[in-house]
């Protein structure tokens, strides 16, 4: 218990610093081979599953240039062994169409050693990728 304990607090700085936009502080909190696997169709310009610290960047840098994340919001943690679920909901602007998506989504982090060694992401992908296209 006293581990599951410590790696929802490991997933509570990494979300307090992705509000703050210090991904520095994200990225000290990842294995360096970590897997990061955000779910959606091509619209998403940021899904896809990226390997290594230097594609996580990749991922903020396009998740920044792409959309405004107006809220985001981790409700729930829910952690059992070495995996921590988060249930959560945003608001997204995406900045080419204007387009506004309110989203419900899951993610499950996996840690080895105190560090996050995969990531995965699920959320409305169809409502996302429409905000995209603007329709």
């Amino acid at each position: 218990m006293v581990k599951e304990q410590e790696y929802v607090r490991l997933v509570q700085e990494i979300y307090a610093a992705f509000g703050r936009g210090d991904i520095p502080g994200v990225l000290s909190r990842l294995s360096e081979d970590v897997e990061w696997d955000v779910t959606g169709p091509r619209e998403t310009s940021y899904a896809g599953t990226r390997h290594g610290k230097s594609q996580v960047v990749e991922f903020f840098t396009v998740l920044g240039q792409t959309v405004e994340v107006q809220q985001f919001e981790p409700c729930e943690f829910i952690a059992q062994a070495d995996a921590v679920a988060v249930v959560g909901r945003e608001r997204l602007r995406v900045k080419a169409t204007g387009r506004i998506v309110v989203n419900e989504w899951v993610m499950i982090f996996t840690l080895r050693n105190g560090l996050i060694v995969k990531f995965r992401e699920y959320d409305d992908t169809e409502a996302v990728a429409a905000a995209f296209r603007g329709s």
